[in-house]
């Protein structure tokens, strides 16, 4: 049986009073699994259900995503952060931070804000998505959400936030959101709006000293891997691991290679 299978999630009342869930599994030094937009508490279960027998794994919703509360409007990555700081109280010692996507970019941040982070381990954070230029896009896409029509959302957010080429989008061709998975739109219209409030200026994160494994797929499009060559030449103590033949998706569609990999790095 998967280990979360019988492990309700519990919770916790952050700093502005937003309920905040997480499961927690396993025992060893602390792991922060912080997922990416559109996800929730499942994102790093498959990559978590390999590393539960060594590490005490923490797999928070982030604000915005269900089980947990909305939080307040509009969202910073300051916010993200101070409930990352709550956790590691309540952990009471320094933990690892293992983020996914945006996730990556929030534990980015809890670094750089001086959190107790033993290390960080962050997998292709887009941090070219950010600026005033994603304005447009938020309105845009919460038009679409107030009138249904989810499946063009979507697409407007893999068109103009994740940059997915347009011959991949076509391959794929038209798809509706499944109306059995949650709705993940409340979610993404806070985190575009701590996007909007971000820079995508890369210097920025030159002087962080903590550990740094940066992770990427050798077939995800650009201009992600530039972004994160970039990152890595910029990181002092950065180091940065390909996964052949992988794109954006790889922790859900080869977990227990990244599990491998991160079980490598964290101590």
């Amino acid at each position: 049986m998967p280990i979360f299978a019988s492990e309700p999630p519990a919770s916790f009342e952050s700093f502005d009073g937003t309920r905040i869930y997480y499961q927690r599994v396993g025992s060893g030094s602390p792991v922060i699994m912080i997922h990416g937009s559109g996800g929730g508490l499942h994102s790093w279960q498959p990559v978590a259900e390999y590393l539960a027998d060594r590490f005490e794994l923490w797999l928070p919703a982030r604000r915005g995503y269900a089980p947990s509360g909305p939080g307040h409007a509009p969202k910073h990555y300051a916010d993200e952060v101070r409930d990352l700081g709550m956790i590691i109280e309540m952990i009471g010692r320094p933990a690892h931070l293992v983020g996914m996507s945006y996730g990556a970019t929030v534990a980015l941040h809890a670094a750089a804000a001086g959190l107790p982070v033993r290390s960080l381990a962050l997998w292709e954070p887009p941090l070219y998505a950010a600026g005033a230029e994603l304005a447009p896009v938020l309105v845009r896409f919460d038009e679409l959400i107030t009138n249904g029509d989810r499946g063009r959302a979507v697409r407007l957010l893999a068109e103009q936030v994740s940059r997915v080429p347009s011959s991949l989008l076509e391959a794929v061709g038209e798809t509706e959101p499944d109306e059995h998975e949650p709705d993940d739109s409340y979610g993404w219209s806070r985190d575009l709006e701590s996007m909007i409030a971000d820079t995508a200026y890369l210097d920025r994160w030159a002087s962080l000293t903590t550990p740094t494994l940066l992770m990427r797929g050798s077939d995800t499009w650009e201009p992600m891997p530039e972004t994160v060559e970039r990152l890595a030449t910029g990181m002092p103590h950065a180091t940065l691991e390909t996964f052949p033949g992988q794109m954006h998706f790889a922790p859900s569609t080869i977990p227990e290679t990244v599990a491998r990999t991160l079980a490598g790095f964290l101590y």
